[in-house]
């Protein structure tokens, strides 16, 4: 079985092409920046895969998908073997998106800021004095 599911952001916008046969064909290309699980001592470490969407796929990826956005998606593993313009025998691995998902709202990314919290949400409480000891409290 080939199957990939992969969540991270995209590193630029798609780039998309078309077919030039009767009926055109969109062919999107993407590199997604996956979040590695474990990091060496806090640093930030990624993975970049690069996407490739057809069809329906690259005409959603050209309409809805950009920068920075996190997407997940599902799709198969394909190895690629080609010959360079100088003769160099070439390799690429690269995920053939079969779907894509949007993992978060416009809201999350938007770059408005956050209201305060109005001072009438804390309306009934007291502040904690955290130099307390368990022993003062009265209860």
């Amino acid at each position: 079985m080939n199957k990939v599911i992969l969540m991270g952001r995209l590193t630029k916008d798609p780039e998309v092409r078309y077919t030039q046969s009767g009926e055109p064909m969109a062919i999107a290309r993407y590199t997604l920046a996956v979040n590695k699980r474990f990091k060496k001592q806090g640093e930030a470490d990624a993975d970049f895969i690069p996407c490739v969407a057809f069809g329906k796929q690259g005409e959603f990826a050209e309409k809805y998908l950009k920068k920075g956005m996190l997407i997940a998606v599902a799709g198969r593993i394909q190895v690629r073997n080609w010959e360079d313009n100088e003769g160099k025998k070439r390799v690429t691995t690269e995920v053939v998106v079969e779907e894509h998902y949007f993992a978060e709202s416009k809201s999350d990314k938007s770059d408005k800021p956050q209201s305060k919290k109005q001072d009438s949400d804390t309306e009934g409480f007291y502040p904690v004095d955290d130099s307390v000891e368990d022993e003062d409290l009265p209860f």
